[in-house]
C-alpha cells in the first residue's frame, strides 16, 4: 500500500506528462506522440487517489462527501475560470458557424460529460479540432466518470471481500484493456473518448497503490526499471504520431512507463532527475497548464488563420506557462486551503459555478451562432460551409452503413460510377445533375478516407480494403457501367509512397481490363486554412480582394508522384480532369469565385468548386 508522504518525483512525472502534450499541440518537431501525456496523467491520478481512498477505507474513515470536497477543490475553480474565459473569447472572436459548438461543449465540460459530447460530435460538419477550445476537457470527464463508481467499488471490496480487493480491480482492468485492444481500429471515437476503453490506464495506477506489484528491494532492479520507464515514455513521445493505432496495444508503452517510474523511481537516478526544481515547478502548475494551453493555441490559430510557428509559437507557449502560474497561484492554491475556504463553502461555490456556467452556455446556445454580430458579406462567405451535396448524408459512406449505394441523375439504370473517398461526394452530385439533363444516371460509391485503390489497407480503418473490393466487384457484375470516375484526396501527403501509386496504376489497369473507361479526377490543391472562415475573416476586415490560395508550384511539387504518370495514363486512354488546371490559372490557386468559396473546408471542394473543376479541368 502506498503511504501518504509527498513524492517530489511524482510532481516531476506530472511535468513529463504535460510538457509533451503542450509541445505536441504547439507542433514542435520531435513530439509527434506527445498526446500520450494524457495517459501518464491517468496513471498518476489512479495511483494517488486510490492510495487515499484505500488508506481511508482501511482505517474506517472514508467519506464520500470528503472525497468529492477534495475533487471539487482540485478541479472546479480553475476549470470554471477557464470555461468562462473561453466562452467570452469565442463570443467575441468566432464566426457564426464556429461559435455554435462552443457553448454546447462548455455545458458538457461543466457536467463532466465532454468526452460523450465529443464522441457524438463527429463527422465533416461537426467542426475540426482547431475550432474546439474545450476539446481537451474530454480527459477530465473520463477521470470524473471513473471517480463516480470507483470509490464505491473500493468500499464494497474492502468491506465484503478485502482479500480479493486487488484481484477484483485487476480483473476489471484486464477487461478494459482487452476491450481497448479489440477496438483499437475503431473509427467512431469510442475507444479514444469513452471510459470503458480508458479505465485500465487509471486502474494501472490503482493497482500500484493497492500493492499489486511487489516492492523492489534490489537497487539495481529499481534503477533498471525506472530507466526503462523513462525510455518507454520517450519512445512513445518521439515515435508515435497520428497514424499510430491508439489507444489499445500502443498505449501500453506510456502507461507501463509511467507505472514503472511511480513504482521504482524513488532513490534512483531517474527519481532524482524527476525531482529537479524546473520539473517540480512545471509539475505543480501542470493542471492549470493543461487547462490553458489548448484554448490559447486554438484561439491564436483561429485569429491568424495559420498553424503556430516561429515567434507566435514561442509566445503562445510562454503565455500558457504564465497563465498557468497565475491560475495556480491565485485560483488553485487558495481554494485548496480548507482554512481559507471551508468544506460547506466549497460545495456552495461549486453549485454556484455550475449554475453560472450552465446559464451562460444555454444563453449562447439560444443565440445560435449570433450572426447579428457580423455584416452580410462576412456571413455570405461563411455560408460556403453549407455549399455541399444535398445528398451527402444519404449517399456517402453507404458501405460502412450497409446501405444501398445512391443512384444520382435520371430514373434509369446507371451507366457510370464515381468511386472514391469523401472528395468524390460533391463531384458525384454535380456529375449526377449533368447526367440527369441528358437522361442518364451515375452510381456513387464513396467511403471516407478510403481512396479507390485495390489492395489499399489503412491500418487504422479496416473498412477501406473491404469497401474497395465491394466496389470493384459491383463494377464487374454490372456491364452497363461504362465509365468509372476515380476521386480522392490525392494531395494529402499520405499517398506519396511509390507502392501506393503502383497500386493505383494496377487499379486503373484492372478497370480498363473490364472494358470500362477510366476518368481520373486529379489532386485538389489543399489550402493551409479553412477556406470559408479565411474568406470571412478577409471580408470582416475589408480585404476580400486579397484572397489567394497556395502557390501552384507547391501543389505541383507535392503531387509529382502522380503527375509523372498522367501522360502515360492518358496515352492508354485514361481521361484526366485536372483540378489544378481549373483552379490555378496563375501562380496562386483560387479559393473563391463571385463571392462563393470554392471549398467548404480546407481541402474539400464545395459544389461551386466541383462545378468549376468539372467544367474547366478537362
Amino acid at each position: 500500500m502506498a503511504h501518504s508522504r509527498y513524492r517530489r518525483d511524482i510532481d516531476g512525472l506530472r511535468a513529463l506528462a504535460i510538457l509533451p502534450v503542450l509541445l505536441f499541440h504547439a507542433h514542435i518537431p520531435g513530439f509527434s506522440g506527445g498526446y500520450v501525456g494524457v495517459d501518464i496523467f491517468f496513471v498518476i491520478s489512479g495511483f494517488l487517489i486510490t492510495g487515499i481512498i484505500a488508506r481511508e477505507a482501511d482505517e474506517g474513515r472514508f467519506s464520500i462527501l470528503g472525497f468529492y470536497e477534495r475533487r471539487f477543490r482540485r478541479i472546479m475553480p480553475a476549470l470554471t475560470l477557464m470555461i468562462l474565459v473561453v466562452l467570452g473569447l469565442a463570443a467575441w472572436l468566432y464566426l457564426p458557424g464556429d461559435l455554435e459548438g462552443v457553448p454546447r461543449s462548455a455545458l458538457a465540460a461543466t457536467l463532466f460529460a465532454s468526452n460523450l459530447w465529443f464522441f457524438t460530435d463527429t463527422g465533416y460538419f461537426a467542426g475540426a479540432a482547431d475550432v474546439k477550445p474545450l476539446l481537451h476537457t474530454w480527459s477530465l470527464a473520463v477521470e470524473e466518470q471513473y471517480y463516480i463508481g470507483f470509490p464505491i467499488l473500493i468500499l464494497l471490496l474492502t468491506r465484503f471481500a478485502s482479500r480479493w480487493r486487488t484481484w477484483g480491480v485487476a480483473g476489471i482492468a484486464a477487461g478494459s484493456l482487452a476491450l481497448s485492444i479489440l477496438m483499437q481500429r475503431d473509427t467512431s471515437g469510442f475507444a479514444f473518448y469513452l471510459l470503458p476503453t480508458r479505465a485500465w490506464e487509471l486502474f494501472a495506477g490503482a493497482l500500484l497503490a493497492l500493492g499489486a506489484v511487489p516492492t523492489l528491494r534490489a537497487r539495481w532492479a529499481r534503477e533498471a526499471i525506472a530507466c526503462a520507464g523513462l525510455i518507454a515514455i520517450g519512445m512513445a513521445v518521439a515515435t508515435y504520431d497520428s497514424s499510430t493505432l491508439f489507444p489499445g496495444f500502443a498505449a501500453l508503452l506510456p502507461v507501463l512507463g509511467a507505472a514503472a517510474l511511480i513504482h521504482a523511481a524513488p532513490g534512483t537516478i531517474a527519481g532524482r532527475l524527476l525531482s529537479l526544481p524546473p520539473l517540480l515547478g512545471i509539475g505543480l502548475i501542470s493542471y492549470s497548464l493543461y487547462l490553458w494551453h489548448w484554448p490559447l493555441i486554438v484561439f491564436t490559430e483561429y485569429a491568424t488563420d495559420m498553424p503556430l510557428s516561429g515567434w507566435t509559437r514561442l509566445m503562445v507557449i510562454g503565455g500558457s506557462v504564465v497563465m498557468a502560474i497565475l491560475s495556480w497561484r491565485f485560483v488553485e492554491r487558495p481554494f485548496r486551503d480548507s482554512r481559507a475556504v471551508p468544506g460547506r463553502q466549497i460545495f456552495q461555490m461549486t453549485g454556484a459555478a455550475v449554475a453560472l456556467l450552465c446559464t451562460v452556455s444555454l444563453a449562447l446556445m439560444a443565440a445560435g451562432g449570433w450572426p447579428s454580430r457580423f455584416a452580410p458579406p462576412v456571413l455570405a462567405q461563411m455560408d460556403g460551409r453549407n455549399d455541399v451535396s444535398p445528398e451527402r448524408k444519404r449517399c456517402h459512406d453507404t458501405f460502412a452503413r450497409d446501405a444501398t449505394p445512391c443512384i444520382l441523375g435520371a430514373a434509369v439504370a446507371p451507366d457510370a460510377m464515381l468511386w472514391g473517398d469523401s472528395h468524390g461526394v460533391e463531384m458525384a452530385y454535380v456529375l449526377g445533375q449533368a447526367a440527369k439533363a441528358r437522361g442518364r444516371s451515375l452510381i456513387e460509391r464513396t467511403t471516407s478516407s478510403c481512396p479507390p485503390v485495390l489492395g489499399y489497407d489503412d491500418p487504422k480503418d479496416a473498412r477501406c480494403a473491404a469497401a474497395n473490393k465491394a466496389a470493384f466487384a459491383a463494377l464487374r457484375a454490372d456491364p452497363a457501367i461504362r465509365h468509372v470516375y476515380l476521386a480522392a484526396f490525392w494531395a494529402n501527403g499520405v499517398f506519396d509512397d511509390p507502392a501506393f501509386v503502383a497500386r493505383l496504376d494496377r487499379t486503373i489497369a484492372s478497370i480498363r481490363a473490364e472494358g470500362r473507361t477510366v476518368i481520373l479526377i486529379g489532386p485538389v490543391p489543399p489550402q493551409p486554412f479553412d477556406v470559408p472562415r479565411h474568406l470571412a475573416h478577409l471580408a470582416r476586415s475589408g480585404r476580400l480582394d486579397q484572397a489567394q490560395g497556395v502557390e501552384r508550384s507547391w501543389v505541383e511539387s507535392r503531387t509529382g508522384h502522380l503527375r509523372t504518370l498522367f501522360a502515360r495514363w492518358q496515352a492508354r486512354g485514361v481521361r484526366l480532369i485536372d483540378p489544378i488546371k481549373a483552379l490555378c490559372d496563375g501562380p496562386y490557386c483560387a479559393i473563391g469565385a463571385d463571392s462563393h468559396p470554392l471549398y467548404f473546408d480546407s481541402h474539400h471542394l464545395s459544389v461551386t468548386g466541383a462545378r468549376r473543376v468539372l467544367a474547366r479541368g478537362r
